[in-house]
């Protein structure tokens, strides 16, 4: 009976971290507005999406408060502006900034964003563009007001409705992985031989990272087959995913070393156990 209070234990303890472990990556590094802007901040890096969204940014700007004359004179300050624009010392600080206020906008503000028609991953670039207007402005002399919100689309309607669960799901991952640590507990109480069940369970961990492995491949296919709708929010889109893909598969991978380590450790720890035992038994006999 306690063999199968044990087993019935782990596996249930497994299946729990199994759903855990990735809701609590969710919530970490998605959910999370730190965990999002570090998990984004390289992008700043990536000189291609970067022009491209300076040159989005700063053609937001309204020039219509100017006099018609002075129209083609500024474009082609718009137009240096947007070529520099990433290589100004505070670029890096408007870029954070542009990423905090997308992330309450997206994920922290869902009524917010419902309200002003947005899609999930709608980036607000209101600090870029505030950054581009100050240097345009210092370039001319001519006054320019940057708006207090610049949206530019990153996503549909399928991506806003996979937001909104995220937000929902993600933090049931602690209660999730408190129901695990509770179940693993019983199933070591209840064991009769503890390193088969370390092997077990160092078994159920490699088998639990390759359904990871599996599902998170899955989920980066598909949402790199879905049309963001331009080209910036397909690069976004793009970059966001490699990097959330390569941040979950250093968590899968320590998942199966933990379970390798698991394994080897049950495997050996019950041979050493069986040769105790027929040693007992001979100086019995």
């Amino acid at each position: 009976m306690r063999t199968v209070v044990s087993a019935a234990a782990a596996i249930l303890g497994m299946l729990l971290a199994a759903v855990a472990v990735p809701a609590i990556w969710l919530d970490r590094t998605i959910v999370r507005e730190d965990g999002f802007v570090a998990l984004a901040g390289p992008l700043g890096k990536d000189p291609a999406f970067q022009e491209r969204l300076a040159a989005a940014a700063v053609g937001t700007i309204d020039t219509s408060s100017l006099p018609g004359f002075l129209t083609d004179l500024v474009q082609p300050v718009l137009e240096d502006a947007a070529a520099s624009l990433t290589g100004l010392p505070a670029y890096r600080q408007a870029w954070e900034d542009t990423l905090r206020k997308s992330h309450r906008l997206s994920l922290s503000g869902a009524g917010e964003a419902e309200a002003e028609g947005s899609s999930a991953l709608t980036l607000d670039v209101s600090p870029l563009v505030a950054l581009g207007a100050g240097e345009i402005s210092r370039a001319t002399g001519l006054p320019l007001s940057p708006p207090d919100r610049t949206l530019l689309n990153a996503g549909g309607p399928e991506q806003k409705e996979w937001a909104e669960r995220l937000t929902t799901y993600a933090p049931a991952g602690y209660l999730l992985a408190a129901g695990s640590a509770v179940a693993l507990l019983l199933a070591v109480v209840a064991a009769r031989r503890r390193w088969t069940l370390l092997a077990g369970t160092g078994l159920g961990a490699l088998l639990v990272a390759a359904c990871w492995a599996a599902v998170s491949g899955i989920a980066r296919d598909r949402a790199l087959g879905t049309d963001a709708g331009s080209d910036v929010a397909n690069m976004f889109r793009d970059e966001f995913v490699a990097a959330a893909s390569r941040d979950f598969q250093a968590w899968t991978l320590v998942a199966a070393l933990t379970g390798v380590v698991a394994l080897a450790a049950g495997l050996a720890g019950s041979q050493a156990a069986r040769r105790r035992e027929r040693a007992t038994g001979s100086m019995e006999k």
